[in-house]
């Protein structure tokens, strides 16, 4: 009873942060709500008994991945609107579906490794982390190098999104003048 009622208690604040942290404008509120899910999904680790899952829940995404997130958004003007313009739906299209192709390749690549004989079968009185690192590195490699793969991606990217120049320093200008900027900015987006 008590593990039926911590599991919906974690599901419905995952999902009220990871909806806060889409929906909302402000870039600190949804970094906020961001770490917070990734907290309550270690949650479920610790529900499972996956004691050392939940902790690198924790430690990576809650931790790394979060002050990763933090040091980007300090490059990015964020009192700016930023209109998106796509030149090609074709390119929105192709990435949709490499993402989508992506996505059947992680859940399909345990199913096909289940023919695989593990080279590192489960034995009694090994460790937890043991376990885990024999298991992730033989049955479950392919998805986890395609996660390597994504995040190696997801840093090339903020890094090239960092190093573009801004139009002015924001830190040298007072508020009015941001305002005006602003202003500007909003009347040119109308026209």
């Amino acid at each position: 009873m008590f593990e039926v009622i911590s599991f919906y208690t974690f599901a419905i604040l995952t999902v009220a942060m990871f909806a806060i942290t889409v929906m909302t404008k402000q870039a600190l509120y949804a970094l906020t709500a961001l770490a917070a899910g990734m907290i309550f999904i270690s949650a479920f680790f610790f529900i499972l008994g996956a004691d050392f899952l939940g902790v690198i829940q924790i430690i990576v995404y809650t931790g790394a991945v979060m002050a990763l997130y933090a040091f980007g958004m300090m490059f990015f003007d964020t009192t700016r609107n930023l209109k998106e313009h796509n030149p090609s739906g074709m390119i929105v299209f192709g990435l949709s579906g490499m993402a989508a192709l992506l996505v059947v390749v992680i859940f399909i690549s345990p199913i096909a490794s289940a023919n695989i004989a593990a080279h590192y079968p489960i034995q009694a009185g090994v460790s937890n982390p043991a376990e885990v690192g024999m298991v992730l590195f033989t049955k479950y490699l392919v998805p986890f190098e395609v996660a390597a793969v994504m995040l190696l991606v997801a840093m090339i990217a903020g890094i090239v999104l960092a190093g573009k120049k801004m139009d002015q320093s924001l830190t040298l200008m007072r508020d009015e003048e941001i305002e005006i900027m602003n202003e500007s900015q909003n009347s040119k987006e109308v026209a």
